[in-house]
């Protein structure tokens, strides 16, 4: 920036200067606008950080492309517009990644394949866990088919036997105990 430069010029006569080579009229640029292109980042992204990276971005642009005219409109309005749309572009870019991914992924998981092996060890262990859990009283076989195989919560499991919620807790946790116990002598 030549030394007799004042930063009273206006933002288009600084605009000249900076693409006249001069980098520290960039620095004026940015002081003056910077808080203003952040903040339409900000309220357009929402996140900190994608709205500092998009304020460098456009002040990079500022740098390296002519498409600010003075002649057109002042460069706040440029700065204004400029921000808004790439914050657009990159929502929209945020989007449709979150869309793609979205379609990259089953909906169902897709059943793997088993060989021989995995299916006759699948088979061992669910004969071993049967045969646990014959070992159990019926009450205990009935209140873990509730909650594992039903799917049901200890609190709907304790509406629809009539208990109270602790001793639901307590019997489950005991059934369960007693279950490990039995199927630590298979292995």
């Amino acid at each position: 920036m030549p030394p007799d430069f004042p930063d009273t010029r206006t933002d288009a006569e600084i605009y000249s200067v900076m693409k006249a080579g001069h980098s520290s009229a960039l620095g004026i640029l940015y002081d003056r606008h910077s808080a203003f292109v952040y903040g339409i980042a900000m309220k357009t992204l929402g996140n900190p950080q994608e709205a500092e990276d998009l304020l460098q971005d456009v002040f990079l642009s500022l740098t390296r492309t002519n498409s600010f005219d003075p002649k057109r409109g002042s460069l706040k309005t440029y700065l204004a517009v400029l921000t808004r749309s790439r914050s657009i572009d990159r929502i929209r870019s945020r989007n449709s990644s979150v869309s793609f991914l979205a379609r990259l992924k089953p909906t169902t998981p897709e059943a793997t394949p088993n060989t021989p092996f995995e299916e006759v060890f699948r088979n061992e262990q669910s004969e071993e866990v049967q045969s646990a859990l014959a070992q159990l009283s019926e009450a205990e076989q009935h209140l873990l088919q509730l909650a594992y195989y039903d799917g049901l919560s200890q609190s709907e499991i304790a509406t629809r036997l009539n208990l109270p919620l602790g001793t639901v807790k307590t019997r489950t946790r005991r059934s369960l105990l007693k279950l490990r116990q039995i199927l630590s002598e298979f292995l």
